[in-house]
């Protein structure tokens, strides 16, 4: 997953919810999402990762969108067990804001 930052954020690095599990790292080509090494990882660890980032993308502030390819959106939707969602993505890549309409649809 990429986070887009807002003009106004420079930087958005480390753990931006205890308990998930995941963390944005910085890249030559933007930042990204990464599983941490150590520690726990909750089974949906990585799909609540995904929703919070969509969130912060609604305020605009920090991050203003998101890109999850299918394959990494599946990836998360089946380690925690939502398969009905994860056999309706049809995308090749979502957005912030595809992601909480998939949330909403689904009820997750």
């Amino acid at each position: 997953m990429k986070a887009i930052l807002s003009k106004q954020c420079l930087s958005l690095t480390g753990m931006l919810e205890r308990g998930i599990g995941y963390h944005l790292v910085r890249r030559k080509n933007g930042f990204f999402a990464r599983r941490d090494s150590k520690g726990f990882v909750p089974p949906d660890g990585h799909w609540r990762f995904i929703v919070l980032c969509a969130e912060l993308a609604q305020n605009k502030l920090h991050i203003t969108d998101i890109r999850v390819s299918r394959e990494e959106l599946k990836q998360a939707l089946y380690e925690a067990n939502l398969f009905i969602a994860m056999q309706n993505l049809r995308l090749e890549t979502y957005n912030a804001r595809d992601i909480l309409n998939l949330k909403t649809t689904f009820g997750l």
